[in-house]
């Protein structure tokens, strides 16, 4: 059995100037209290506190069940739903084994991990790490070696170096005849957090390991990054967003002195032949809706497609020894409707915003420097391509760029120009429901965390302050923050 190194991942907090000094609580005392007696309209206020409940702008829709993210955008015209419930169909639906009388969906594999993207991205939404047996279909590992400056072409179009014989993403899965490339192992042991008053709360460590390789052993230095599947809301107006604005908020150099360090990543866009600001992944490793889901098509199903026409499978494992389906087999026409149904996917609006808790939870939010990278507001570019997008102020909490995280959650894997403790910080708007849609679905890009007080505790790095600040906190104060998540 291949032991792989420990890793870790996730979004980040934020922290302020703050923290690290034995003065730590009292400094992070004089915030909170200046929050506190803040409002909307005061200078202090360095952070907007969200006032509508429409967070993702005009298409928000009122869901908040098991369904919540499975909804159009509210504001998406009739004509267009239809295009939606045709991309839903080729989402949720699985794909099979060449040849089939279902053409339109065959060409599975041979090498896979999942067999729909709903497999993955249960109920639109993220997905879980497997328990006992389970095969991990959601969670999966993204592989690749070491590189040096010879490999310059190779990183600048697929921003890491493959594995010889098994590619850049571990395939736990096959069709009938082909062998899965291995198994992946799942351990976790326990790490206990203190908090000031008293008490603790025990963390679950994932241990990864690689068991039974069927092509050839693995090397020495391999890297290694495990990758949940996150969820799907929002995404159109994510794209939305001006370059230019999210790039103002970039500050590679920490010239501001505040402790964060956001930046872009510069990513291969397959589409244009360049490179672009890549905002979608873990890593933001993936410049468009497009691109993210034809990529998890080639590399989750085995699956070609026009603007990624190769799978991760690599020569030396045959797979042209197995029939296709078709060239491409994902053909332009449903890579389209599946493109738009991943743009479309509506946020859920807020709740329970007049709770004195929620109020107090979102003031200590901004106090703590959670919204220095979990940016809570941005707007949609007025020319945006459809008009269901545009010119909307949406609530995403995310500055869509790269932060240091901390060594408990690097995975030492660069990815583009993300190094190994960077990840791009996820959006938190719809994370209150993440376990209505999906009960088992765990948070950070492993789902190591089990709850959002996890989450929030496994941050370091640039958040290290901010989850100082959280653990200095008297629980009634936590739980106040945990509320405003929750309605989020």
């Amino acid at each position: 059995m291949y032991r792989l190194p420990r890793f870790i991942v996730l979004a980040k907090w934020v922290p302020s100037t703050l923290a690290q000094s034995s003065c730590l609580l009292f400094l992070l005392a004089a915030p909170l209290q200046a929050a506190e007696s803040s409002t909307q309209d005061d200078p202090i206020q360095l952070t907007p506190i969200q006032t509508s409940p429409m967070s993702g702008g005009n298409g928000s829709v009122e869901q908040f069940d098991h369904n919540a993210y499975s909804l159009p955008l509210g504001n998406m015209s009739m004509t267009k739903r239809l295009d939606f419930s045709v991309g839903n169909s080729f989402f949720r639906n699985p794909w099979v084994a060449a040849p089939a009388s279902t053409e339109a969906r065959d060409g599975l594999g041979p090498l896979l991990n999942t067999n729909s993207c709903q497999g993955c991205h249960l109920k639109d939404g993220r997905g879980h790490p497997p328990t006992g047996d389970e095969n991990p279909i959601a969670l999966f590992l993204r592989l690749s070696l070491p590189a040096s400056q010879a490999d310059s072409e190779t990183l600048e179009q697929r921003g890491a170096l493959p594995v010889p014989n098994y590619g850049l993403q571990l395939q736990t899965a096959a069709i009938s005849g082909a062998k899965p490339e291995a198994k992946l192992v799942i351990e976790y042991r326990p790490r206990e957090v203190s908090v000031t008053d008293g008490s603790s709360v025990t963390l679950q460590e994932p241990i990864y390991s690689i068991a039974e390789p069927a092509y050839g052993e693995l090397p020495e230095s391999l890297q290694t990054s495990p990758r949940l599947a996150p969820p799907m809301i929002g995404l159109g107006l994510l794209e939305a967003i001006p370059e230019a604005d999210l790039m103002a908020a970039a500050d590679p150099d920490d010239t501001d002195g505040d402790g964060i360090s956001g930046r872009a990543n510069r990513v291969w866009d397959a589409r244009s032949g360049t490179t672009v600001m890549g905002r979608f992944g873990w890593k933001a490793g993936e410049p468009s809706i497009e691109q993210q889901g034809l990529h998890a098509f080639a590399g989750d199903m085995g699956l070609t497609s026009s603007l990624v026409p190769h799978t991760d499978c690599m020569e030396s494992q045959g797979c042209d020894a197995f029939p296709n389906g078709g060239t491409p087999e994902v053909s332009d026409d449903v890579a389209d409707f599946v493109t738009f149904y991943a743009s479309s996917l509506a946020v859920p609006m807020r709740r329970h915003m007049d709770d004195p808790a929620v109020k107090q939870g979102a003031e200590r939010f901004n106090a703590l420097g959670c919204a220095s990278c979990h940016t809570p507001r941005h707007r949609t570019d007025a020319n945006a391509a459809r008009p269901a997008l545009a010119g909307q102020e949406i609530w995403p909490y995310s500055d869509l760029l790269l932060h240091d995280l901390g060594e408990a959650l690097a995975d030492h894997r660069s990815e583009f120009q993300a190094d190994g403790r960077e990840w791009r910080t996820p959006p938190l708007w719809g994370i209150g429901l993440a376990q209505t849609v999906n009960p088992r679905a765990g948070f950070l890009h492993d789902g190591r965390a089990r709850t959002l007080e996890e989450a929030i505790l496994w941050h370091g790095g640039e958040a290290e302050s901010a989850t100082q600040g959280y653990r200095a906190l008297p629980a009634d104060q936590r739980a106040e923050l945990i509320r405003f998540l929750e309605s989020l």
